[in-house]
């Protein structure tokens, strides 16, 4: 009993994991961007830069912070050093003149204490740790970009699937639909009432729609590995597409003649921004490198000599202790800090000259994006327009060469007509989706969190 409960819990809990891996591999197009801005490596990378930007915030923090030092340390003084004494000193009645030679210390020498400062005053330590601050924000804010970059690359990939899909499916239908063709012209052929010619003019077409089918299925695989690629998932992995390009309002990419744009919505800015805020507080730390730094410092320890090393440890040591301050005032550095400066200064100036030229690249993309989008919108209604019109005229010359009044050759020339404007509709559809992807990233539409 107990086994076949087992049994059956391991069978549940395998279909279980199994549902879950399956349902997992499903992506709508808005799920295959949280996928990747959170599995990617590029933002896991950029998360790691969080991780450390908060280290190095904390790491200056503890600047501030007392600094304690613990030591011990044994000396074995094999020469002890010897000093030169009057001789008078010991002996009164030594020749005037004479010296000797007296050692001062012993063989055998140990210390252990423990050290302690602490900062007071600094004027670099507050703008270190704003400045560190900052670094952070610069940090986050570069993660954002990193998934904009990727949400970016899915989104076209994703398209590019989806539309793909379609020329699929239409190049089965043309396949289908000529292979019928081919048939019934065969049959005319054998009865007499078409030439050999004709058949071969459809197995010609009919083998080049083949072999483009081929080349698409292709296209298709490797479209599906580069997709796997921008999501970060392994190339191994099969994945099932949810949206399809039906579900693509073409109305909606109708591009608007005033458009709300908002410099500080494109990220670019804002790391801009957010590096000026750097560039400022370095040139303040420059500054405030010519104020004095102020220490509380202070110490407690023990020491010993002794003849005999083991004298050492059966004797007793000797403590001491100090406390006191230290004040370190910059006076002259060879112009060291005057040249920092300069630099500094020129890096803000390079800093705010790039807002006008940032500006004027977000423009240029805005209204490339708007006209491109313009462009392709009304170059994909005609397209369709030209597809409709390219079926017509293959659905009339059918007719017309079954009742034997058109010719074979008038049915392969618009079969080529009517596939060549299903090409042309289906590269417009993905190049006005390319360019509505693009008009929302200059506008800083295209991904947010």
């Amino acid at each position: 009993m107990n086994t076949n409960l087992l049994s059956k819990w391991l069978i549940f809990s395998l279909l279980l994991v199994t549902n879950l891996s399956f349902s997992q591999q499903n992506y709508s197009l808005r799920e295959a961007v949280d996928y990747t801005v959170k599995n990617h490596i590029s933002i896991k990378s950029a998360q790691l830069d969080i991780y450390n930007a908060e280290a190095r915030v904390n790491e200056i923090k503890g600047i501030g912070l007392p600094q304690v030092n613990a030591s011990i340390g044994y000396t074995n003084n094999l020469i002890i050093q010897k000093a030169f004494i009057p001789a008078k000193t010991f002996d009164p009645n030594a020749a005037e003149g004479d010296v000797i030679a007296a050692e001062f210390g012993v063989a055998n020498a140990g210390q252990a204490g423990i050290s302690l400062s602490q900062l007071l005053f600094d004027g670099s330590y507050t703008l270190g740790l704003k400045a560190a601050d900052v670094y952070k924000e610069l940090s986050k804010k570069a993660l954002i970009q990193t998934k904009q970059q990727a949400a970016e690359a899915v989104t076209k990939a994703y398209y590019g699937i989806l539309v793909n899909e379609e020329r699929i499916k239409l190049l089965t239908l043309n396949i289908g639909r000529l292979d019928s063709l081919l048939r019934d012209t065969k049959a005319f052929n054998v009865q007499g009432f078409v030439e050999k010619l004709d058949v071969q003019r459809l197995e010609v077409q009919l083998n080049n729609l083949k072999i483009e089918a081929k080349n698409v299925d292709r296209l298709q695989e490797l479209s599906y590995h580069l997709l796997k690629f921008q999501m970060g998932k392994k190339l191994t992995e099969t994945i099932t597409l949810t949206d399809k390009l039906s579900d693509v309002n073409i109305n909606e990419l109708i591009p608007e003649n005033q458009l709300d744009l908002k410099y500080g919505n494109r990220i670019e800015y804002s790391i801009l921004e957010t590096q000026n805020r750097l560039a400022e507080l370095d040139l303040k730390n420059q500054k405030a490198a010519v104020l004095p730094k102020v220490l509380l410092t202070g110490s407690y320890a023990y020491s010993a000599g002794r003849p005999q090393f083991f004298d050492l440890i059966t004797k007793p040591w000797f403590n001491a202790a100090n406390i006191g301050f230290a004040v370190q005032v910059p006076i002259f550095d060879g112009f060291q800090r005057k040249n920092k400066i300069i630099q500094s200064q020129n890096s803000l100036l390079k800093v705010k000259q790039s807002f006008e030229l940032l500006e004027n690249s977000i423009d240029m993309q805005v209204k490339q994006g708007q006209i491109t989008l313009k462009n392709a919108y009304e170059t994909l209604q005609e397209q369709k327009a030209n597809m409709d019109l390219a079926s017509e005229v293959v659905r009339v010359t059918k007719i017309k060469y079954k009742q034997g009044v058109g010719s074979n050759l008038e049915v392969v020339n618009a079969e080529i007509s009517f596939k060549e404007a299903q090409t042309n509709y289906f590269t417009t559809f993905y190049n006005a989706l390319v360019a509505k992807v693009d008009l929302d990233k200059a506008l800083g539409k295209l991904y947010n969190e």
